[in-house]
C-alpha cells in the first residue's frame, strides 16, 4: 500500500498548536479533529468543513483552559462523539445524523484521574485509559463506569482489534496488556502480553500481529502470544526521531507509524507471513505527527501535526474502472471499495478472513457483486449493501450465478446447486441437481412473516425430470418429495412456503400441500400461472379463460372470466391488482377483486376481526363460503370464539353456532367475575375439545378439575355409555350401578337386544345374555356362549329343576344348594325335609351377605334364629331401627358391644339424645361424652362427665380435647374447653403460640389483670423482632413503655414515628431528644431544616454540646446560629480540659474569647510555662496570679528559694512571709520581713517566740525525727506509735521504711501480743501500697502462713505462694490452686489453664468460640472428653447450617455409639439428604464421608449395649441409603454405569420414610427418563407433582396410592416441610408429564419381573417372600447371586461384573473407592475370576 497526499484539511500554524486527537465515523461520512484550543471541527467525507463545537471543562470555575482533550471516538451509529479530557471527565455529545443538528451532552462520566486515551469499540461501550493506570469501561446505556483491569502505570495508548471485540493498552512502564470482550474462538490469552523496552506510544493491533514503537526509535512486531516476530531498528538513523502514534488499516493488513516529518508504512505479506516496509512518506516541515485516523473503508488516512495541520492521504494498492460504470479501489489485499460512478454510492467489499481478493465482477443487471479469494467467495447486493463471504474452494471459474431472487444467490457448479443468502456468511444449503433453469427452482426466504414462525426458508427443485424435492433450509432436511407421471417444466412455492405449484409438459397445473402431503390437479391447458405478490391468491390462464383462486385452501373454488388474448404479467399497487393481457396490439388490464385478496392478507396477518368485517360486505357465493369456512377454522384455533360463532352462523351451521354461543356466554361470565381470558376456563376448553370431537381431551380437562359429573353428562348426552361408565368406574362414582342399569334399560328401550346381550355377557350374566340373544334372533350366538362357558354347561338350577321333575328331592335339594337357589331349596325343604328349613334359612342369609344383600339377609337370619348374624346384617345394611329392635330383645352381654356402633350412626346424624341413650345402654358413657365434645355441646358433655367421671379425669379429658381442637385450628372451641375446666392459662398459651394476640390479651385482662402490662411489653418485643412495628407500638404503649417504642422506631430508622410517639407519650423533653438524634442522623442542612421546622434548633445545639457532640454543634451553629459559636468553643474547651487535651483546650478558650480560663487551666495543672505564655500573650492581668500559683507549687516541693523568687517577682512579699511561717522556717521569714516588709519585723519577732515555746516537732519530718528521738531514748512503744502515724502520700518509700521500722522494733523489743497487733496493722498497709513481698515476709516472721499466702496471691506471685504452702503448711496447696484457676479463668489465659484444669480450659474455649483449639486440646485427652466436645462443636455447626463441617468432624474423630449423639448423626443425615446439588458425580466425596461415618457408627453400635436396638436398625438403614447415594454419584461419573445410577435412584424410593419424598421421586423420575424408561419416569414424576401439590396444601390426604400398590414403596411418609425442587424444574416436569399424558402412548404401569411383582420391589406381593437387595443397584436379587462373607450382603452377578468392567475400563478412583468400602463392609470381595465367568 502506498500513501498519496490528497489535500490539506487544516493549515498548520507558525508555532506549536498540536492536533490532540482525530476520529472517523463508522459510516465513513464524518471526520472529527480536535485542536489545541479544545474545539472539535467536523468534516464530511470529501474533506469539506461542515460544522464545529467547543468542548467544556468539568468545572467552569477552573476556566476553559484547565484541561486538554486526550481521546475522541465516534459511536458505532455515528450519531455521538465521546471526548476524554485531562480534568478527569468524559463527555458524550449527541451530534445527530445531519449537519447543523444541535449538539447536546447526553452522558458524562467523572473519573478519579486524567483520561489519557479512549476508544468506542461497540454499542454503549466506551473503553478508556487513565493516568493512574486503570483501563475502564463506560456504559452509555446505564450511565455508569467500571474498571476492566488496573495497573500501576500511566496508560499511554489504547487500540482495538479489527472486530472491536478486544483491546490493547500500552503503559508508561512498557507493559502491553490484552483484554477480550469475546475472543471469537481464537483461544488467545488475556492479561499482560509483553514488556516493550520503552513506553509504546505508537501501538497498533493488526490482523496477524501487534506493532509497537516509541522513543527508542525501534518498531517491534509481536506475535499473538507476545513473542517478537520482527524488529525494524532506526536508532542509528540520524534523520529518525521518536515514534509518537500509529494506526492499523481497518482490514488489519497495513500499519502506519508517525514520527518527525515522516510516515512509515508496513504492509503484511500473506504469502511470506512477515511485515514488509514500503517506502516511507517524507514531508519536509511537517514536524512531529501527533495523531492518525484511518477511514473505516480504508481509502483515506488523515495525519495531525504538532503545528496544528491536518493532512489527508489516499491509501490504495491499485484502482480500476469496471465497464465505465464502477470504480474499484483496492485499499488492501483483502479490501476493495466499489463505487457506482453515476450515483456515487460506495460499498466496501472485505474478506473477513484476511484473504487476498483476486477478481471483482458486477453481474445481474449490474446489481450484484461477485469476487473470489483463494478459499472464499464474496457476494453482495449493491442496492441493499448486504455482503456475504462463504468458504469456496476454487473450481476453475466454472460456476454459473443466477440472481433472479433478491434474497439469495443461486450458484451452479458441477451438478450442485449452492444457495447463499445475502448478508449471511454461511451457505444456506446445497443440493445435487442437473436442472439449472431458474423456473425449475423456487426459493422462499422469510418473504411473508407468519404468526409464531421466526424463520421460514424453503427450497423446491427437481431431482430428475419427474421428481420434485422440497427442503427446509433452516433444518437442512427434506420435507416433501413429489413423484409425477410426466415431465415438470415449471414450479414455484408460495411466499409462505406451504404450497407448491408446478406444471407438467401436458400443461396440467398441480397444487401440492406441503403440510398435508396432498397433490391436486387444478387446471388443464395452463399457459400462464403466477402467485399474486403479497398474498396466496393464484392467477392462471386456461385457453380463453382467466382463472383466479382467491382461497387456495379450497382449490375447487375458482373464479373464471373470459379473455381474448394472452396474459403477460401481474401488476399490484395503489390498492389494486391487475392482470395484464395482450389483445392483438393493445394491452388490457383486468382488475382482480382486491377485497378477496384483502381477506387472504388479513388471515395471514392474523387480523380475524378485519377479515370478518370484510366478509360481512360480500354476498354468499361458493368463494365466500369457502372463506367463511377458512376463517371459522382459524378463529377456533386462535380461540377467537365470537368470530368463530359468527362464521358458523354465516355458514348456516346452527348447531355449532348455538354451541359456541353458549360457550361464549360461559367465557364472558368467567371473564366478568374473575377477570382475564375466559377462554382459559376449563368448561370453555372442554367444550372446544368436544366441538373438535376430541372427547378424550374434554374428559381429561373435566377430570383435571374433578368435574366428574360434567364428564359423565357429556358422554350421556352423546349416548356414549361405555365411556361414561368407564369414567364413573375409574373415579368410583356412587351412581355407577345406576348408570349400568340405565344403559341396559336404554338398550332395551331402543331394541338393541344384541348389544344388551353383549353387555350382560361382559358382566358375566350368561343366562340373561342367552335369553337376549335368542330374543334378538341370534340362536348361533347363544349356542356359542353356552359352549364357551363351563358354568352354563353345569347349570345347577337347571339340574335341580330336572331332579325335582323326576321326583328325586334329595338330589334336587343338593343342586339348589350348590347353585345357591335357596328360594326353590326352602320351598322344596318345607315340603320334603322340614327339619332342614332352619339350616337352609341360615345358609340363605350367609349367601345374601356374601352377595352384599344384607337387608334381605336379616329376615332369613331371624327365621333361622341366628340373632348375632341378624344384628350384624342389620348393621351392615344400615337398618338401624331394625337393629335396635333386635338388640332390645337380646341379653345385656350380647347387646352391649353392638349398641355403640348404632350410637355412632345416630351421632353422625346429629340425633345426639338417641345416640346418648344407646351409648349408655352399651356401657360406653365416655364415648357419649366424646360425641358431645366433638359436636361442640360442651354443657351436655360436662353434665354427663360430672355424673360418671372424677373431676380430675374430666379436666384431663377436656384439656386433651382442647389440644385436639387447637391442632384443627378451632381456637375458640378450645378456649371454651380450657375455661370450662378453669384452665385459662392454657388458653392464653395457645393464643400466644398461634400469635392470636388480641385473644391472648383479652384472656389475660379477664383472668390475670395484674400481668396485663407485662404481657403487652412481652408481645411488643416479639412483634418488634418480627418487624411488625405498628402492632408492637400498640402493645408497648399499652404497657406504658413509650421509650421502648421510640427506641424501636429509631433502630429501624423510622424517625417520624419515633418523634410522634415521644411527643405524644414521652416526658417533657423526650421529643426534643428524639428530634436531636434524628437531626444528627441526617447531618448538614437537612438537620438544620428539620430542627427549624420543629422549632428546636437552639435547644439541639445546647443538647449536642451537653452530650459532647461538638462537631454537630459547630455544624448547626455554622449553618444557622453563628452567635452561638463562641459559647460552643468555650464548652468544647472545658470538655477538652476534662479530657486532658490541654493544648487543644487552650486554642478553644482563646477562640471563645476566654484566655483567662486557659491560664487557670494551666495553673490548675501546674504547667507554669504554658500558663505564663498564655497570660503574657492574651491576659497580662493574670501574670501575677501565675507566679503566685507557681510559687505555691515550689513550696509544696520544699523549694523555698524558688518560691521566694517567684513571689518577689509577683510583688507579693507578704505571701512569701506567710509561707515561711506556715513551714516553720522562721529564720527565712524574718529575713524576708527585714528586707521587704520592715514595718512588720517587730510583730513577727514576737509571734516567732510564742510558737517556739508551744510547737515542738511537727509534720512528717517532725514525726520521723520525733520517732528517732523516742527510739534513741529506748521508748520503743512510743517510737512504734510515732512511726505508724507517718502518712506521706507523695513518698511510699518513706512510709514503707517507717512501717517496716515500726514492725522491726515491735518484733525485737515489744511483747508477742503487741508485736502481733503491729504486724497485723502494718501488713494490710504494705499490701495497700503494693509491697506484697515485704508484707508476706513480715507475716512469715510471726508464722502467719495463711496471711503470707494471701499477700502473695494478691500480688499474683503464685510460685512463691505455692512454695510457702508446700513447705510450711501443705493444707493450703488446694487453696492456692483454686485461687490460681479462678485467676486464669478471669484473665482468659486458657493456655495456662490447660496445665491446671483441662475441663475448665475446654469449657472456656467453648465460651470464647475457639473450637479448633478446643478440639485440638481435647484430642490430647481421653476419648470420652474428646467426643463430648466434638458433639458440642457438631451441634454448634448444625445450628449454623454447616452440616458438611460437622460431618468432617466425625470423619476425622470417629463416631462413638453414645445414645446422646444419635440426634446429631440423624440431623447430619437429614440435612445431607435434603440439601440441593447432591445428585451429581461431584457430590461423591460428601456421600462417601457420610457413608464412612455411619459405617463406623454401626461398627461401634455392634460392640455396644445399643446393639440390635431400634436405633441400631435405623442407622443400618441410613448406612445402606448413604451407600446407595455414594454408589450413585460414582456411577454418574462413568457413562457406561448410567443405568446403575438410575436403578439406585429407583431403589432409594423404598426409603422415603427417611428421605424427602418429593426430592427422591424427582431424582428417580429424571434418572429413569434420562435412560429411556419413560413408563417409570412418568409414574415417578406424576407422584412428584402430587407431592409438590400436597406440600403446598400442607397435607398428604389427597394422595392416590394406586400406582404403588403391591410395591415396597411406603405410602405413609413424612410430609416435607418445604419444596426441595426449584419452581423452574417443577414447571418443566409438569409440562413433560402433561405432554406424555396427552400423547397417551405410555402405559401407566410399573414394570414387572418374573415374580409378577414390581421389578424394584424386594417383597413379592403374591408370596410375601423378601429378596436381598443388590449392593450395586439396590434391586432385588432373583438369580445369579454373589454372596459376601457378611450374612445378608449380596450382589447380582451381572451388575457386579458390569461394575468391575467399568472400573477396569475407566480407572475411576471413585468407583475403586466404592469397591474398597464394599470390601470393608462385607468382609472382603469375592474372587475376580468368579465375577467374570
Amino acid at each position: 500500500m502506498q500513501l498519496k497526499h490528497l489535500r490539506t484539511l487544516l493549515s498548520p500554524q507558525d508555532g506549536a498548536a498540536k492536533v490532540t486527537c482525530m476520529a472517523w465515523s463508522q459510516n465513513n461520512s464524518k471526520f472529527a479533529v480536535c485542536t489545541v484550543d479544545r474545539v472539535v471541527l467536523l468534516y464530511d467525507e470529501h474533506g469539506e468543513r461542515r460544522d464545529k463545537f467547543s468542548t467544556k471543562p468539568a468545572d467552569m470555575k477552573y476556566g476553559r483552559k484547565s484541561y486538554m482533550v486526550k481521546g475522541m471516538a465516534f459511536s458505532p451509529d455515528s450519531t455521538k462523539i465521546a471526548i476524554g479530557q485531562t480534568d478527569n471527565i468524559i463527555y458524550v455529545y449527541k451530534i445527530g445524523e445531519d449537519w447543523g443538528d444541535k449538539k447536546v451532552i447526553c452522558n458524562k462520566f467523572i473519573q478519579t484521574s486524567a483520561v489519557t486515551c479512549l476508544q468506542w469499540p461497540a454499542e454503549h461501550i466506551i473503553v478508556f485509559g487513565l493516568a493512574e493506570g486503570k483501563v475502564r469501561l463506560a456504559n452509555t446505556k446505564t450511565n455508569k463506569s467500571s474498571t476492566i483491569y488496573g495497573t500501576d502505570s500511566y496508560v499511554v495508548s489504547l487500540t482495538t482489534n479489527c472486530s472491536g471485540k478486544g483491546i490493547l493498552s500500552g503503559h508508561a512502564d512498557g507493559t502491553i496488556v490484552r483484554y477480550f470482550f469475546d475472543d471469537e474462538g481464537s483461544g488467545e490469552s488475556q492479561g499482560k502480553l509483553v514488556n516493550h523496552p520503552c513506553p509504546p506510544y505508537a501501538l497498533a493491533w493488526a490482523t496477524n500481529s501487534i506493532v509497537a514503537a516509541g522513543c527508542d526509535r525501534r518498531i517491534v512486531a509481536y506475535g499473538k502470544e507476545g513473542h517478537v516476530l520482527q524488529t525494524f531498528d532506526y536508532s542509528r538513523d540520524p534523520q529518525e526521531r521518536e515514534f509518537t502514534t500509529a494506526a492499523a488499516s481497518p482490514g488489519g493488513q497495513s500499519v502506519v507509524l508517525g514520527s518527525y516529518d515522516r510516515l512509515r508504512v508496513l504492509n503484511w505479506s500473506p504469502r511470506r507471513s512477515i511485515w514488509e516496509e514500503a517506502k516511507p512518506k517524507e514531508i519536509a516541515n511537517l514536524y512531529t505527527v501527533t495523531a492518525l485516523a484511518w477511514k473505516r473503508d480504508g481509502s483515506r488516512l488523515c495525519a495531525g501535526t504538532l503545528c496544528g495541520g491536518v493532512e489527508q492521504f489516499d491509501c490504495c494498492l491499485r484502482r480500476s474502472i469496471y465497464k465505465n460504470k464502477f470504480e474499484l479501489t483496492y485499499v488492501g489485499p483483502s479490501q476493495v471499495i466499489v463505487k457506482n460512478l453515476s450515483s456515487g454510492t460506495r460499498v466496501v467489499l472485505k474478506s473477513h478472513y484476511g484473504y487476498e481478493v483476486e477478481e471483482v465482477k458486477i453481474l445481474g443487471k449490474e446489481r450484484y457483486l461477485v469476487a473470489h479469494t483463494s478459499d472464499t467467495l464474496l457476494l453482495g447486493d449493491l442496492n441493499t449493501n448486504r455482503l456475504s463471504e462463504v468458504a469456496w474452494q476454487g473450481s476453475g471459474g466454472n460456476e454459473k450465478y443466477f440472481f433472479e431472487n433478491e434474497n439469495v444467490c443461486m450458484i451452479f457448479n458441477a451438478g450442485e446447486l449452492t444457495l447463499v443468502e445475502y448478508g449471511s456468511n454461511d451457505t444456506l444449503g446445497s443440493v445435487r441437481t442437473e436442472f439449472m433453469n431458474p423456473h425449475l427452482i423456487s426459493v422462499r426466504i422469510n418473504e411473508r412473516r407468519q404468526r409464531g414462525i421466526e424463520d421460514n426458508k424453503k427450497l423446491a427443485y427437481l431431482i430428475d425430470v419427474k421428481t420434485i424435492a422440497i427442503v427446509d433450509l433452516i433444518g437442512g432436511y427434506n420435507i416433501g418429495t413429489i413423484s409425477h407421471e410426466s415431465r415438470v417444466d415449471w414450479l414455484e412455492l408460495n411466499e409462505t412456503g406451504h404450497k407448491l405449484l408446478f406444471r407438467d409438459r401436458k400443461l396440467r397445473l398441480h397444487l401440492y400441500d406441503i403440510e398435508g402431503c396432498s397433490k391436486t390437479m387444478i387446471l388443464n391447458f395452463c399457459s400462464y400461472v403466477q402467485w399474486v405478490p403479497g398474498s396466496d391468491v393464484l392467477v392462471a390462464q386456461n385457453r380463453n379463460s382467466l382463472c383466479v383462486w382467491y382461497n387456495i385452501e379450497a382449490p375447487e373454488r375458482v373464479t373464471m372470466s373470459s379473455i381474448r388474448g394472452e396474459v403477460i404479467g401481474l401488476e399490484r399497487g395503489g390498492g389494486k391488482t391487475e392482470v395484464m393481457v395482450t389483445e392483438g396490439v393493445t394491452t388490457v388490464a383486468y382488475t382482480l377483486d382486491e377485497g378477496l385478496i384483502e381477506f387472504g392478507t388479513a388471515i395471514d396477518d392474523g387480523n380475524y376481526t378485519r377479515a370478518t368485517a370484510f366478509l360481512e360486505t360480500l354476498e354468499m357465493t361458493p368463494e365466500t363460503e369457502a372463506m367463511w369456512k377458512t376463517l371459522s377454522k382459524l378463529a377456533l384455533e386462535a380461540r377467537q370464539l365470537h368470530i368463530a360463532e359468527r362464521c358458523f352462523s354465516a355458514l348456516g351451521h346452527v348447531a355449532k353456532a348455538r354451541f359456541l354461543h353458549k360457550t361464549n356466554e360461559i367465557a364472558d361470565q368467567v371473564s366478568r367475575e374473575y377477570g382475564g381470558e375466559g377462554t382459559d376456563f376449563y368448561q370453555v376448553r372442554a367444550r372446544l375439545a368436544m366441538l373438535e370431537k376430541n372427547y378424550k381431551l374434554a374428559e381429561m380437562i373435566f377430570l383435571e378439575q374433578n368435574a366428574v359429573e360434567e364428564a359423565m353428562d357429556m358422554y350421556q348426552e352423546l349416548h356414549r355409555w361405555d365411556e361414561c361408565i368407564a369414567v364413573a368406574q375409574a373415579k368410583g362414582h356412587p351412581a355407577l350401578e345406576k348408570l349400568r342399569r340405565g344403559y341396559y334399560q336404554w338398550l332395551m328401550d331402543t331394541q338393541q337386544e344384541e348389544r344388551a346381550g353383549e353387555l350382560q355377557e361382559s358382566q358375566g350374566d350368561g343366562l340373561a345374555a342367552i335369553s337376549l340373544y335368542l330374543k334378538a334372533g341370534l340362536p348361533a350366538k347363544a349356542a356359542r356362549l353356552v359352549l364357551t362357558r363351563e358354568e352354563l354347561l353345569a347349570n345347577t338350577e337347571l339340574a335341580g329343576d330336572l331332579f325335582e321333575k323326576i321326583r328325586n328331592p334329595q338330589r334336587a335339594l343338593e343342586c339348589y344348594c350348590k347353585g345357591n337357589v335357596f328360594m326353590k331349596a326352602v320351598e322344596l325343604a318345607r315340603l320334603a325335609f322340614p327339619v332342614e328349613v332352619v339350616r337352609l334359612e341360615e345358609a340363605w342369609g350367609d349367601h345374601l351377605v356374601q352377595q352384599k344383600q344384607l337387608d334381605a339377609a336379616i329376615n332369613h337370619y331371624i327365621e333361622a334364629r341366628c340373632s348375632i348374624k341378624a344384628i350384624e346384617a342389620a348393621l351392615g345394611a344400615r337398618q338401624w331401627k331394625k337393629a335396635i329392635y333386635i338388640l332390645d330383645l337380646q341379653d345385656q352381654n350380647t347387646a352391649s358391644k353392638y349398641y355403640p356402633r348404632v350410637a355412632q350412626h345416630y351421632a353422625s346424624l346429629q340425633e345426639y339424645e338417641i345416640a346418648e341413650e344407646l351409648y349408655i345402654k352399651g356401657d360406653r358413657t365416655k364415648d357419649a361424652i366424646d360425641m358431645y365434645t366433638q359436636a361442640g355441646r360442651w354443657e351436655q358433655a360436662h353434665k354427663l362427665a360430672m355424673k360418671c367421671m372424677r373431676p380430675e379425669d374430666v379436666s384431663v379429658l377436656y384439656i386433651t380435647q382442647a389440644q385436639e381442637m387447637e391442632k384443627q385450628g378451632k381456637y375458640r372451641e378450645a378456649e371454651r374447653l380450657y375455661v370450662t375446666v378453669e384452665e385459662p392459662d392454657l388458653a392464653i398459651t395457645m393464643f400466644k403460640k398461634h400469635k392470636l394476640y388480641d385473644d391472648m390479651i383479652r384472656l389475660v385482662g379477664k383472668h390475670h389483670p395484674d400481668l396485663l402490662s407485662d404481657t403487652h411489653l412481652h408481645l411488643g418485643k416479639e412483634l418488634e423482632a418480627e418487624g411488625r412495628l405498628q402492632e408492637a407500638e400498640y402493645h408497648y404503649l399499652e404497657a406504658q413503655e413509650w421509650k421502648a417504642t421510640v427506641n424501636m422506631y429509631r433502630s429501624n430508622g423510622i424517625w417520624e414515628e419515633a418523634y410522634r410517639v415521644a411527643k405524644a407519650h414521652g416526658s417533657t423533653n423526650a421529643h426534643k431528644h428524639v428530634a436531636y438524634l434524628w437531626a444528627k442522623s441526617l447531618g448538614g442542612e437537612s438537620a438544620v431544616r428539620l430542627l427549624n421546622k420543629l422549632g428546636l434548633l437552639e435547644a439541639a445545639i445546647d443538647h449536642a454540646a451537653d452530650n459532647c457532640s461538638f462537631e454537630f454543634a459547630f455544624e448547626l451553629s455554622r449553618l444557622a446560629l453563628k452567635h452561638k459559636t463562641p459559647e460552643i468553643h468555650l464548652r468544647y474547651a472545658m470538655y477538652l480540659e476534662d479530657e486532658g487535651k490541654f493544648e487543644e483546650a487552650e486554642a478553644e478558650f482563646i477562640r471563645a474569647g476566654k484566655p483567662k480560663e486557659a491560664v487557670l487551666m494551666f495553673v490548675h495543672n501546674q504547667d507554669w510555662e504554658a500558663a505564663q505564655r498564655v497570660a503574657e500573650a492574651h491576659d497580662p492581668d493574670s501574670v501575677a496570679e501565675v507566679l503566685v500559683g507557681q510559687a505555691r507549687g515550689a513550696l509544696e516541693e520544699k523549694d523555698f528559694q524558688k518560691a521566694e523568687g517567684l513571689l518577689l517577682r509577683a510583688q507579693r512579699p507578704g505571701l512569701a512571709l506567710n509561707f515561711y511561717k506556715e513551714a516553720g522556717l522562721w529564720s527565712d521569714a524574718l529575713r524576708i520581713c527585714k528586707d521587704y516588709v520592715p514595718g512588720q519585723l517587730e510583730a513577727l519577732q514576737e509571734e516567732y517566740e510564742r510558737e517556739a515555746t508551744k510547737k515542738g516537732a511537727r509534720g512528717m519530718e517532725g514525726l520521723v525525727e520525733q520517732a528517732r528521738q523516742w527510739e534513741q531514748a529506748g521508748e520503743y512503744s512510743r517510737a512504734v506509735d510515732c512511726y505508724l502515724k507517718v502518712r506521706d502520700s507523695g513518698s511510699s518509700s518513706l512510709m514503707e521504711k517507717c512501717w517496716m521500722k515500726a514492725a522491726e522494733l515491735a518484733i525485737k523489743f515489744l511483747p508477742p501480743q503487741r508485736s502481733l497487733e503491729v504486724v497485723r496493722a502494718v501488713g494490710p498497709q504494705l499490701t495497700g501500697i503494693r509491697k506484697y513481698s515485704a508484707a508476706a515476709e513480715l507475716y512469715l516472721n510471726l508464722d502467719l502462713v495463711k496471711e503470707a499466702i494471701d499477700a502473695f496471691i494478691e500480688g499474683e506471685e503464685w510460685n512463691k505462694a505455692k512454695r510457702v504452702a508446700k513447705e510450711l503448711d501443705p493444707r493450703y496447696e488446694d487453696y492456692v490452686d483454686e485461687h490460681y484457676k479462678e485467676f486464669l479463668k478471669n484473665q482468659g489465659k486458657v493456655d495456662s489453664l490447660v496445665g491446671v484444669d483441662v475441663v475448665a480450659a475446654l469449657d472456656l474455649y467453648v465460651e470464647q468460640g475457639q473450637w479448633d483449639k478446643c478440639i485440638e486440646t481435647a484430642t490430647k485427652q481421653n476419648y470420652k472428653i474428646l467426643h463430648k466436645y466434638v458433639a458440642l462443636y457438631a451441634t454448634h455447626l448444625i445450628r449454623e447450617g454447616d452440616y458438611g463441617q460437622a460431618l468432617a468432624l466425625y470423619v476425622q474423630h470417629g463416631a462413638p455409639a453414645n445414645p446422646q449423639n444419635f440426634n446429631i448423626y440423624k440431623r447430619i443425615f437429614t440435612d445431607m439428604v435434603s440439601s440441593p446439588g447432591t445428585n451429581s458425580a461431584e457430590a461423591y466425596h460428601n456421600w462417601a464421608d457420610l457413608r464412612d461415618v455411619l459405617f463406623n457408627l454401626c461398627e461401634n453400635l455392634v460392640k455396644s449395649s445399643e446393639a440390635n436396638s431400634p436405633a441400631h436398625e435405623e442407622f443400618e438403614t441410613m448406612l445402606l441409603i448413604a451407600h446407595y447415594y455414594a454408589t450413585r454419584s460414582a456411577a454418574q461419573s462413568v457413562k457406561q454405569l448410567e443405568t446403575v445410577a438410575a436403578q439406585l435412584s429407583v431403589s432409594l424410593l423404598r426409603h422415603t420414610q427417611l428421605l424427602p419424598a418429593d426430592k427422591a421421586f424427582y431424582e428417580a423420575g429424571i434418572a429413569t427418563k434420562a435412560v429411556g424408561w419413560e413408563n417409570m419416569a412418568f409414574i415417578f414424576l406424576n407422584r412428584f407433582l402430587d407431592l409438590t401439590d400436597a406440600i403446598e396444601e400442607g397435607t398428604l390426604d389427597a394422595l392416590d396410592h394406586c400406582d404403588f400398590q403391591d410395591t415396597d414403596i411406603p405410602f405413609e411418609v413424612p410430609l416435607p416441610a418445604k419444596q426441595h425442587v426449584p419452581e423452574a424444574q417443577r414447571e418443566e416436569v409438569r409440562d413433560w408429564v402433561l405432554t406424555v399424558s396427552m400423547d397417551q402412548r405410555l402405559e401407566q404401569v410399573l414394570p414387572r419381573d418374573e415374580r409378577g411383582a414390581y421389578e424394584a420391589s424386594l417383597v413379592a406381593a403374591s408370596t410375601g417372600v423378601r429378596a436381598l437387595p443388590c449392593l450395586i443397584t439396590g434391586y432385588p436379587i432373583l438369580r445369579n447371586k454373589i454372596e459376601f462373607k457378611r450374612p445378608g450382603k449380596a450382589a447380582n452377578k451381572d451388575n457386579w461384573n458390569k461394575f468391575l468392567m467399568a472400573i477396569k475400563t475407566s480407572h475411576s478412583p471413585v468407583c475403586q473407592d466404592v469397591l474398597k468400602f464394599i470390601s470393608q463392609w462385607c468382609g472382603g470381595l469375592p474372587s475376580t475370576s468368579f465375577s467374570f465367568q
